[in-house]
């Protein structure tokens, strides 16, 4: 029976928003110190400026304090749910002042878009942005994109309360090991020695091809950021294109596989469990569903006299494949050319990619690979239980980390997130139409949005209508909670908000 927050829940709820806004204070001192090495003095001020807002914010809420016990599962979707509007408020602040928004909406969409890990972005005149500027976005790509309390619990912010309350409430259901703070290390850790490894690869390419040495290791870190992030921001407005290196996309395109796969599976394959990578359910959905998206996207981009040379077909085509299962975003075609030069196939293709997105327990967004194979497990099931005699008692498995039986529990759970994805996506489809825009591309920018995929056909773009922009919000907001956490926010704010009845 749900019950109202008592002001102990509030502030409860109170002093661990203002702990990661301190977390956030804290991540804007990486692009001051940039400001300042860079010798950026205007963007210094304004970090500096934001950082003590932050703080002062941070301080009020944590006025409140109190000694909590262990954080409730109710509290911690509360926490989870507003975390991400909350920082978000507090990451535009310095973006707006940059003088590259038209308006505060589209800093915030900023804001919403970076720490989500979708990578839309309504910025005005990119390719000037300042090296601090561009280190923030990247910077709230690599803490959104792992998780804002995967980040807060790898740090020890929160204690030894509530961990595993809070990791849950993200999304998050599977431990590498069975200490959340050590799993939470272990993620942290993975995705700082890929991201590592692969700045110092790009940055080798970006200095052969003639960029200079602060310029190459900036650019490799945050392109490096965002392709295992699988945020999709770039430091210039051509994105990909802008490097014109063969190389640097074979590259990213590793990068952003990898930030599509499972943690837990990367702790299997790292223990030497090769085999249980090609046996688990995701992996076997993931190789059926890109062979298929595959052969229908390059068969209807065949038709494109852009792509009509199999070198483009293989180049071009194959990174926008990859960027859009993965939910990445990079784009090594212009938004005019998707809409323009691609058949109607090859753009519905790539929407389908971005809808489904990539493992659970990933970087990458979507519905997932693992929830689509439990479906299809569920209707094997079902027709096999069709068939069977009415004695028969029919038994589906299915391999991810060893061997699990098909339940109807897992079943229902996958089934509700998929059409709550569905819905929404239709919803924001419904809503770019009821804005005058074409039906295709609505399709295309709702899925988009909602699956945090990044990949734009044109109409998120500055001086987009704001009841549009809003509604975008919303759906990066939700496909990024999974929606079981937003729905549970929800339900927490209108019970404590509607007035009791009262007994007599």
């Amino acid at each position: 029976m749900w019950q109202r927050f008592s002001f102990y829940d509030v502030r409860v709820i109170c002093h661990y928003l203002g702990t990661l806004i301190f977390f956030m204070a804290a991540v804007m001192t990486v692009p001051l110190l940039t400001a300042l090495l860079c010798q950026e003095w205007e963007p210094a001020a304004r970090y500096a400026n934001s950082i003590g807002v932050a703080l002062v914010v941070g301080a009020l809420l944590r006025f409140m304090r109190i000694e909590p016990g262990r954080l409730g599962r109710r509290q911690a979707l509360v926490v989870t749910g507003l975390a991400w509007i909350v920082l978000a408020l507090i990451a535009s602040l310095p973006l707006y002042a940059s003088g590259h928004y038209a308006t505060y909406l589209d800093a915030l969409f900023d804001g919403v878009s970076g720490l989500t890990t979708t990578g839309a972005s309504v910025i005005v005149d990119l390719d000037h942005l300042s090296n601090a500027d561009n280190m923030f976005r990247f910077m709230m790509h690599l803490v959104g994109g792992l998780g804002l309390i995967v980040v807060a619990l790898s740090l020890g912010l929160f204690g030894k309360r509530g961990g595993a309350s809070l990791y849950t409430s993200e999304g998050r259901s599977e431990h590498v090991v069975p200490n959340v703070v050590q799993t939470t290390r272990y993620i942290a850790r993975v995705t700082l020695m890929c991201i590592g490894i692969a700045t110092i690869i790009l940055a080798v390419f970006m200095l052969v091809s003639g960029m200079g040495p602060v310029r190459s290791v900036l650019h490799a870190f945050w392109v490096s950021v965002s392709g295992f992030v699988t945020g999709g921001f770039a430091p210039m407005s051509g994105s990909i294109m802008y490097y014109q290196s063969l190389p640097i996309e074979f590259v990213l395109m590793v990068l952003m596989i990898l930030g599509s796969i499972n943690f837990v599976v990367f702790a299997e394959v790292g223990r030497g469990r090769v085999g249980m990578f090609f046996r688990d359910i995701e992996t076997k959905t993931m190789i059926i569903w890109i062979a298929v998206m595959t052969a229908i996207f390059t068969a209807a981009l065949s038709q494109s006299a852009l792509f009509s040379d199999l070198p483009a077909l293989l180049r071009r085509g194959m990174f926008m494949i990859v960027s859009a299962f993965t939910t990445t975003g990079f784009q090594t075609v212009t938004s005019n050319q998707m809409t323009t030069i691609f058949t109607s196939g090859a753009f519905i293709s790539i929407a389908l990619l971005m809808a489904v997105g990539g493992g659970a327990g990933s970087t990458s967004g979507g519905i997932k690979f693992s929830r689509v194979g439990i479906i299809y497990k569920s209707v094997v099931s079902t027709v096999k239980e069709a068939l069977a005699p009415d004695s028969a008692r029919v038994v589906v498995d299915y391999n991810h980390v060893g061997r699990r039986v098909l339940t109807p529990e897992i079943v229902k759970s996958a089934m509700t997130v998929f059409i709550l994805f569905i819905i929404t996506y239709a919803l924001g489809a419904l809503v770019g139409i009821a804005h005058g825009f074409d039906a295709t591309q609505a399709i295309f920018e709702s899925v988009a949005m909602t699956s945090n995929g990044g990949l734009l056909s044109g109409l998120v773009s500055p001086g987009m209508p704001p009841t549009l922009e809003l509604f975008y919000m919303f759906q990066m907001w939700a496909g990024r909670l999974e929606f079981v956490t937003l729905l549970a926010l929800v339900v927490e704010v209108v019970v404590s908000l509607v007035p009791q009845k009262k007994s007599r």
